[in-house]
């Protein structure tokens, strides 16, 4: 039996809820934020399985340093979003995406002690 990976699993549950995310704001007609937003906030998980197959401990932390960068930027749209007006609330993907920041800065630090 593996073991649970709580970083894949979070960003790719955080992917599926930015994905429905996105089809809400381009309802509203919002293409432009809701395509950075696809973008950036799938990219997280995308980073973080790419790490999985690193070609050693430095290319693991790159990787891992992306998918904070791409947090990062995902939370700025976020940001966006909840000071608009007319917007869904993107409260809990804040707080979700908080989570995965705060275990990505974990696991780079971590993994920094070791070399």
């Amino acid at each position: 039996m593996e073991a649970r990976n709580e970083i894949l699993e979070l960003s790719v549950r955080f992917a599926l809820d930015i994905m429905a995310f996105t089809d809400v704001l381009e309802t509203k007609r919002k293409y432009v934020i809701a395509n950075q937003l696809l973008k950036s906030g799938t990219s997280i998980g995308a980073n973080v399985h790419e790490a999985q197959s690193a070609e050693s401990r430095a290319d693991f932390i790159h990787k891992m340093k992306v998918a904070d960068k791409e947090a990062k930027e995902t939370g700025y749209w976020l940001l966006l979003c909840e000071r608009s007006t007319g917007l869904p609330s993107a409260e809990n993907l804040q707080i979700n995406l908080l989570s995965i920041q705060k275990l990505l800065s974990k696991i780079i630090s971590t993994s920094k002690k070791d070399i």
